[in-house]
């Protein structure tokens, strides 16, 4: 008894002197060590909509991926900018839009496009990219260099009302089923409909769950109703995620990020919030200052007549920007994390879901792209995270979601 608690005083010890040497840093220091963080660890990101990007983009040609192994700066990911910010293990987002399931097989039809895609690019690019299938295989990838691909599928409409799909998709390569996107689909119900059409989830949707479980297939809950979510915390046998939410207490009335007490219920099942990037999940008021802002830059091109591609509107809409920014921050995604870690009473349920190539121009003010992940990693040890926790965020904690999932699918 005696030395478990000299070996508990010392390890308290040794973690305020981790906390407090990191608060005594200088700025310039902390940057620095939040560079070398950022290439240390490996950094997984929850969401990024690259297959659907390039889809919808004009990126195949020829029937070959567009080089995103180079510079492809008309979008928030490439290959140059995720090595610089240290993104080793993008989430593909295998995003199916909800119109895509109103007609029958369409959807997995387009599921498999996608998927088949996100190997493309593996496949034209194989000293930059890797499909991960397991977090041992983004380990490997991580040591030889490479950005892997792990992929998970936004909508389970795909998964049509056949539940032999759910194994075939995991076959596939798919880690996690986000259950539904912005409408009630045969799953279950979304947090952007009021249809409510299941109640939560359908008598289908229960099987997925179980089947998801039994397969390897991570459960999503981001986008879900609340109905939804308490019903899959009661039948899950794996911790499940929210690859891409925030938390409601910056958005009051917005369903779509997840309230206090569903972010409790996510620690004790020992899941993960994936923290979404996107300046309307960050802070209520974004959309007012947006549309002030909006407004200000039309009436001023048209009273100049010029369009915003003019580069006197272009400098003057930087300036403009700098004293009258309406985007989010850095800062308010780590308010966000800070949120999580006081309810949870750790830093071992948060993570980062971006949502990088998914919801436009609305990323916040230091991390409108994937080379800024070290301004994220900065901000929270100027708070005072030491580096264990750091660690934890950008890949431990979504690495035993993952791990835990796989040994419920093997029994164990």
């Amino acid at each position: 008894m005696r030395l478990n608690l000299i070996a508990s005083l010392l390890f308290l010890s040794l973690f305020m002197a981790c906390d407090s040497g990191t608060k005594e840093l200088t700025d310039e220091e902390l940057r620095d060590m939040a560079n070398e963080l950022a290439q240390k660890y490996i950094i997984v990101d929850g969401h990024v909509d690259l297959p659907y990007r390039m889809e919808q983009g004009g990126f195949m040609v020829q029937q070959k991926v567009l080089n995103v192994s180079i510079d492809a700066a008309d979008g928030n990911f490439d290959f140059p900018r995720a090595k610089a910010g240290g993104l080793d293990a993008p989430f593909m987002s295998i995003y199916i839009p909800s119109q895509y399931q109103q007609v029958p097989g369409y959807a997995k039809k387009f599921a498999d496009s996608l998927i088949s895609m996100t190997k493309q690019l593996a496949n034209t690019y194989p000293q930059q990219f890797a499909i991960a299938y397991s977090p041992d295989d983004v380990e490997a990838n991580f040591e030889a260099g490479k950005i892997s691909l792990p992929m998970g599928m936004e909508n389970g409409a795909p998964l049509e009302d056949d539940i032999s799909l759910v194994e075939y998709f995991q076959k596939a390569g798919i880690r996690y089923v986000t259950l539904t996107h912005g409408k009630d689909n045969k799953i279950c119900d979304s947090s952007y409909d009021d249809t409510r059409t299941h109640g939560g989830l359908s008598d289908y949707g229960k099987q997925v769950v179980a089947e998801m479980n039994r397969v390897g297939i991570i459960v999503d809950i981001s986008h879900v109703s609340d109905d939804t979510f308490w019903q899959v915390m009661e039948l899950t046998k794996a911790p499940v995620i929210a690859s891409h939410s925030s938390a409601r207490k910056f958005t009051p009335g917005f369903e779509r990020n997840m309230g206090d007490d569903m972010i409790k219920k996510l620690g004790e099942n020992n899941g993960v919030i994936m923290i979404n990037f996107g300046s309307s999940f960050l802070d209520g008021e974004y959309r007012a200052r947006r549309a002030t802002y909006d407004e200000h830059v039309i009436n001023w091109l048209a009273d100049n007549e010029l369009t915003s591609d003019d580069p006197k509107a272009r400098a003057y809409i930087r300036e403009y920007t700098k004293t009258d920014d309406p985007w989010s921050n850095v800062e308010k995604v780590a308010d966000h994390i800070d949120h999580v870690v006081k309810l949870t009473g750790s830093t071992d349920y948060v993570g980062f879901g971006s949502d990088f190539d998914g919801v436009g121009d609305s990323l916040p003010t230091g991390l409108k792209d994937v080379a800024a992940y070290p301004n994220l990693i900065y901000e929270l040890l100027r708070r005072g995270y030491t580096e264990e926790d750091i660690a934890k965020m950008c890949y431990k904690n979504v690495f035993r979601v993952w791990r835990a999932v796989e040994d419920v699918a093997k029994g164990e």
